[in-house]
């Protein structure tokens, strides 16, 4: 077995058995392309190519550096690409230092208005550096864009020839015992103290770390006195994580904080849209739709959806359609009908609508409360076991015949108005998905 065999064993062990077996199995290891310096994979498509470099080339490079002692660059390259020259030296030491994914641009992040204030935030720091918003604090769930936008900058500065390094606290964490055991501490202090950019992701695992937040605060006071820009993302906002300590907490909002919030439909959408021109996936308008609908918030998802989408039509040989996407994707539903209440259905209806389910269950007969309704009732009937005449009870209607006028209505609706489909569906999916 070689190296590049036995690092790929190694993070199989750090995995989960499917990400492996959809991503990583499928990589292909060159002992004559590689050197001291340089791993060389292949990838089967593109799709994967990205997939593992934008989430796992820092572990294999970690890992190879567990193995022979030494830092190497990890190279992603298709199966049919001839451009493996090993990069120049100066070019060579950056990409070890920053680890930055190339895809990762503002050209390629779609703006909603779920991240809108921070896609700005970033795009001002990017064109003026440690003058405005220093430091750039983004905090937001898991899979929101957080890394895309702080890598965008990135980009920006390393194509101007600054310095930049992109890590996260655990790789920081490892890296600060790594020279603390080895007594070269003026080494770790020269890398991160003396950068244009650091970029640090999940600040949150500072928490708790006393003598990490030592070193973390006199790096931060560094790099903040000589002007150099600091961009962090965490999960929450700076206030909210425990364990931190006060003079760090502070200096976090010294800049700007800015939250990214769950994308809304439309977004999901565009973002999925976007995701299949870069990937070059063909997907009609329908398949794309469903999608969305079935993602929650992790838009990350989508790589990993639509990687999975084109390896089950290539090695099945079979073309994309709806019905193929359901099978492919059943597993991403988490259904789970048998727990579902009209009771659970009707708060969250309730809540995507900002209607109370009080309301929802009264005699009311505003346009909003009708609407509300009417999905509560055909959700249920879709999602349970009750009959009309139970419906008609729980949602203090006349009869079933008045259950049985609402379904045909939502379904004439469903049938003539793609927007309303798509929205019954994300809802759908949102309540089976969380019951």
């Amino acid at each position: 077995m070689n190296i590049g065999q036995e690092v790929l064993s190694l993070l199989k062990e750090e995995i989960t058995e499917i990400e492996y077996k959809r991503y990583i199995k499928q990589l292909t290891y060159d002992p004559k392309k590689s050197s001291t310096d340089l791993a060389v994979f292949y990838a089967p498509n593109a799709l994967v190519a990205n997939w593992i470099k934008s989430k796992y080339t820092e572990k294999i490079a970690h890992l190879f550096e567990i193995k022979n002692g030494s830092k190497v660059s990890i190279k992603i390259a298709l199966k049919n690409q001839t451009d493996l020259e090993k990069p120049k030296q100066n070019v060579e030491q950056k990409v070890q230092h920053s680890l930055l994914n190339p895809s990762h641009t503002f050209d390629n992040f779609m703006v909603g208005g779920s991240n809108q204030f921070a896609y700005a935030a970033v795009k001002s720091v990017s064109e003026k550096p440690g003058i405005v918003y220093n430091p750039l604090f983004i905090y937001g769930g898991v899979g929101l864009g957080k890394t895309h936008l702080m890598q965008a900058a990135g980009n920006v500065f390393q194509n101007q020839g600054k310095s930049v390094i992109y890590t996260t606290v655990e790789q920081f964490l490892n890296d600060f015992i790594r020279h603390l055991r080895n007594k070269t501490m003026e080494r770790f202090q020269e890398k991160y103290r003396k950068c244009d950019v650091l970029l640090i992701d999940d600040i949150q695992f500072l928490s708790n770390k006393d003598s990490i937040q030592e070193e973390f605060f006199h790096t931060f006071e560094a790099l903040k006195g000589a002007g150099k820009q600091i961009i962090l993302t965490a999960d929450k906002h700076p206030k909210k994580i425990g364990g931190l300590e006060e003079r760090l907490q502070s200096r976090f909002e010294w800049g700007l904080v800015a939250d990214i919030q769950p994308p809304e439909l439309e977004t999901k959408i565009a973002i999925i849209e976007k995701k299949c021109e870069i990937n070059k996936v063909k997907l009609t308008k329908d398949i794309i739709n469903y999608i969305a609908t079935v993602i929650d918030s992790n838009v990350r998802e989508i790589e990993g959806i639509l990687s999975k989408l084109h390896a089950y039509s290539q090695l099945m040989h079979v073309d994309i359609d709806l019905a193929f996407t359901k099978n492919v994707l059943k597993d991403q539903l988490q259904e789970n009908r048998a727990n579902l209440t009209l009771d659970t259905i009707t708060q969250s209806v309730s809540k995507d609508l900002n209607i109370k389910p009080s309301e929802i269950r009264s005699k009311g007969r505003s346009k909003n409360l009708v609407y509300a309704r009417r999905i509560a009732i055909y959700i249920s009937r879709e999602l349970t076991q009750n009959t009309m005449p139970q419906l008609a009870q729980y949602f203090g209607m006349k009869d079933h015949t008045a259950i049985s006028h609402t379904l045909k209505k939502i379904n004439e609706l469903i049938e003539h108005d793609e927007d309303f489909k798509v929205k019954i569906d994300e809802l759908t999916n949102k309540i089976t998905s969380t019951s």
